[in-house]
């Protein structure tokens, strides 16, 4: 008893709670409450609209906060809905167990031990998914999150599907949700990434009863097309916003020559890797999709997987000194390619169109250029792809010449 009294009490001073939801489990959930009150009475069940007996099993355990609504509405509401009951409550964090028995309530001082060395992150029980009774349909779906996942946040976890979680509610009040069902497991993680706040493994242990005892509400083929769906919005949005607002974060925080040293002078990544990122950064600031240009060489430095920060700084080729001379020689090679000859004057008309250019003035600069716009179009590719083949020879002999010289210094 003396150590259920200090359990009880560590959950007291860490204002932490257990959040149970609950939908058709009654074979179970009597269990799962007893063997969770062994370590704190700070336990909210959130009966998801269960139609079973559920309702009259939790009224044999009184010390228990017991709150929910008549109709099932899925489980991301159903622990939205605790989340809420928590904080009113004056709770900070709250663990989340499954109702249905596969989780070990002896693994709750676990998370109160990571808890005291993480107090913002979001703590996630990593289940062996290998052992005996394991579905395989969980083994492949997990897998298939755990991709996701990644691409999404840039972070690994082992097991993105476990519901045994510790979440800092306190730091999740202000964020709005949009899912209820399964799926909301996947953008409460995705979400708080995006915040900055870790997402963290911890081990637990895992029951799987046999495939005829075991009550599971997960609907495989309606459920798992919520989740691609879920996770097609979110890749989507990791690309478009979060990456570019990250990688823009991180360059106005560090210095350009820190970035220059940390990702060349003194990057492991091969010399091809580091010349392919600064030649395709060049490419993507000369072609012509002005006000694009940075948000697609983020996007594409994703897909081909090159050092998304070298291939900012060099897209940057196109800052205004520079621009009206990208045009220019843009528009001389199209004179060349399509045999059509080229006014010396044109210069001045780039310098208008660069200026205009930069105050979003599209349809000027179309106006300005008249009928040599095909001859600056076919000139801008042709220029970028040789400016960016140029950029690639020369930055990988650099960087072959100062490694090697690098090496020689050390030996020396």
């Amino acid at each position: 008893m003396a150590e259920v009294g200090q359990h009880q009490e560590r959950f007291s001073k860490l204002k932490c709670c257990v959040i149970v939801p609950t939908y058709n489990n009654a074979s179970t959930i009597a269990e799962v409450l007893k063997g969770i009150q062994d370590y704190t009475e700070n336990i909210i069940v959130v009966n998801d609209g269960s139609t079973d007996n559920t309702t009259n099993i939790l009224k044999e355990f009184e010390y228990i906060e017991v709150t929910g609504y008549g109709q099932n509405q899925g489980k991301g509401y159903a622990i939205r809905t605790g989340f809420k009951h928590a904080l009113k409550l004056g709770f900070e964090y709250a663990i989340t167990i499954d109702s249905d028995g596969q989780h070990y309530p002896d693994d709750l001082p676990s998370f109160l031990d990571k808890l005291e060395d993480y107090k913002n992150a979001i703590l996630v029980g990593s289940r062996n998914l290998d052992q005996e009774n394991m579905p395989g349909k969980n083994s492949f779906g997990n897998k298939f999150s755990n991709f996701w996942f990644k691409v999404e946040t840039g972070m690994s976890l082992p097991d993105t599907q476990s519901g045994y979680r510790l979440y800092p509610i306190k730091h999740l009040k202000k964020v709005r949700f949009f899912t209820r069902k399964y799926e909301f497991e996947i953008e409460v993680m995705v979400r708080a990434a995006w915040k900055g706040i870790e997402i963290l493994p911890i081990p637990v242990k895992v029951y799987y009863a046999p495939g005829d005892e075991r009550i599971s509400h997960f609907r495989p083929f309606v459920d798992f097309f919520r989740i691609s769906v879920l996770n097609t919005v979110l890749v989507t949005i990791a690309l478009l916003y979060i990456k570019p607002r990250d990688l823009f974060r991180y360059l106005q925080k560090e210095k350009v020559r820190d970035v220059i040293r940390k990702h060349i002078l003194k990057s492991k990544e091969p010399t091809g890797k580091i010349a392919s990122a600064l030649g395709f950064g060049i490419l993507m600031g000369i072609v012509p999709i002005w006000g694009f240009q940075t948000i697609v060489a983020i996007f594409l430095a994703h897909l081909f997987k090159l050092n998304k920060a070298l291939v900012v700084i060099a897209a940057n080729i196109s800052i205004p000194p520079i621009l009206p001379f990208i045009l220019y020689f843009s528009y001389l090679t199209g004179s060349l390619v399509l045999n059509k000859p080229s006014d010396p004057a044109i210069l001045e008309t780039f310098k208008n169109s660069a200026s205009n250019l930069m105050d979003g003035k599209f349809a000027k600069v179309m106006d300005d250029m008249g009928y040599s716009f095909m001859q600056y179009l076919v000139g801008s590719i042709i220029f970028a792809i040789a400016m960016a083949f140029f950029t690639f020879i020369l930055s990988y002999l650099l960087i072959v010449l100062f490694r090697k010289k690098r090496v020689s210094d050390q030996d020396v």
